[in-house]
């Protein structure tokens, strides 16, 4: 793992770019087709809210490579979440099913970053519930590590191994303005700054060390 000086571990650095980002998804969907054998009956569902619209992206690239359009979608898993107790009430995101279904289809859900692994969890629940597909795959844009759930990614756009102290927040053009994968750590320490010493977490040990670019666990 990369170090960093302490004056400037605030500082958000580039995972991926926008040319990176394109790159990533056009491997994941040849991957898609090689291990689909054609992917003839793939449906996409993106978790939102980026998640959403790296599937659209997905979709797309895989209607290049085969020549015919893929069912895309989307799942809103926020009633599901194992956490709702614990934090303010979010608003609620859509789940859009393609028009035939995912009844013995081979779904692929699709995230940006994999973290703890209860989104997924969360999402394989709410799927449950709508219908009963041959198969479910999962493709990331990033895992970054830290599991808390036997949940794997069956399509990694970039594995960064990450500290518990650190964010990683994707930022996608539809959504954001531009197209990139940011790393920072979360708190600014230095000896000056930090009673414990250098190096040592501000509030430690009250305070949580998890955290993505998301206010809960992925």
């Amino acid at each position: 793992m990369d170090t960093q000086d302490p004056k400037d571990s605030a500082v958000a650095r580039p995972v991926l770019e926008g040319p990176d980002i394109a790159r990533v998804l056009t491997r994941i969907a040849h991957e898609i087709v090689e291990r689909a054998k054609g992917a003839d009956d793939v449906v996409l569902l993106g978790i939102p809210t980026r998640g959403v619209f790296l599937g659209r992206r997905l979709a797309e690239k895989l209607e290049e490579i085969t020549g015919r359009a893929i069912p895309v979608g989307s799942l809103d898993i926020t009633m599901y979440r194992d956490d709702l107790r614990m934090h303010p009430p979010r608003a609620l995101a859509r789940t859009e099913i393609p028009g035939d279904g995912i009844d013995g289809r081979l779904v692929v859900l699709v995230d940006d970053v994999l973290f703890s692994g209860r989104t997924i969890r969360a999402a394989l629940d709410a799927l449950n519930d709508i219908g009963r597909p041959r198969a479910v795959q999962l493709a990331v844009l990033v895992d970054r590590g830290h599991r808390e759930l036997p949940i794997r990614a069956d399509y990694v756009g970039k594995n960064l191994p990450t500290s518990l102290r650190e964010t990683v927040k994707v930022q996608l053009a539809e959504e954001d303005g531009r197209d990139a994968v940011l790393r920072q750590a979360r708190f600014r320490v230095g000896p000056a700054s930090s009673p414990h010493g250098p190096g040592a977490h501000p509030c430690a040990p009250a305070c949580p060390q998890t955290s993505t670019h998301r206010s809960t666990p992925r």
